[in-house]
């Protein structure tokens, strides 16, 4: 079975599962999973589900990423923060669908390998950045939307709520174990009030502050 025939039995299944929107779904169909994954792994890129990637982090589920870039409620002139840029492929979906996307990555090694590979695609409206995501990136603040693919502690940072502009939407994985994580939708209304909404359980890697030792300085 080609990479083609094995994305449009993907594409079926994400619409039996619920992404309705059209432009999120030409996204996905747009961008080469398998040049974002492990070779060991590539056989698998279209299959609806995680794969491991290096450092310990994973490449989410294509039903999640579709499920997290349609709540975001895109436009095409929109500014994006993503926190987690991992193996860079939720940044190049959306790439596809708005202005200009700002990626923060803590590991060199992911950061590196991204960055290339955006390169080589030959996406040009990400800029990537290594250091710590839970600080956001207040130099290019505000954001009109934000986007988190690691789990906070708790409670939603503070510091991310703050970068986005009023009207601005922020999807965040909240909770301290894979067990009782979800998926979660904030809104900052124009008194600088904002709303909150429960989307969907998700299972992801926890989101941790600061840059590993070895890695500060880069970027």
């Amino acid at each position: 079975m080609t990479d083609d025939v094995r994305k449009i039995r993907l594409l079926m299944q994400l619409r039996r599962e619920g992404i309705t929107d059209s432009q999120v779904l030409g996204a996905i169909e747009r961008v080469p999973r398998e040049q974002f994954v492990d070779a060991n792994f590539r056989h698998q890129a279209y299959e609806n589900m995680p794969l491991p990637i290096k450092q310990g982090q994973t490449i989410s589920q294509p039903y999640v990423v579709a499920f997290m870039t349609e709540a975001l409620r895109l436009f095409p002139r929109a500014k994006v923060l993503e926190i987690g840029t991992g193996s860079g492929y939720q940044a190049a979906v959306l790439a596809m669908l708005c202005r200009r996307i700002y990626t923060v990555e803590r590991h060199r090694t992911l950061y590196r390998d991204a960055t290339a590979l955006f390169s080589r695609l030959g996406i040009n409206n990400i800029i990537a950045h290594l250091g710590d995501g839970t600080r956001g990136w207040p130099a290019q603040a505000p954001f009109d939307r934000i986007i988190v693919t690691a789990a906070a502690f708790g409670e939603v940072p503070t510091a991310l709520v703050e970068q986005l502009s009023t009207g601005g939407i922020l999807i965040v994985p909240v909770g301290r174990s894979g067990a009782d994580q979800m998926l979660v939708r904030v809104t900052r209304q124009a008194d600088g009030s904002t709303t909150r909404e429960n989307l969907l359980p998700v299972r992801f890697v926890p989101l941790l502050d600061g840059v590993p030792n070895e890695q500060r300085g880069e970027g």
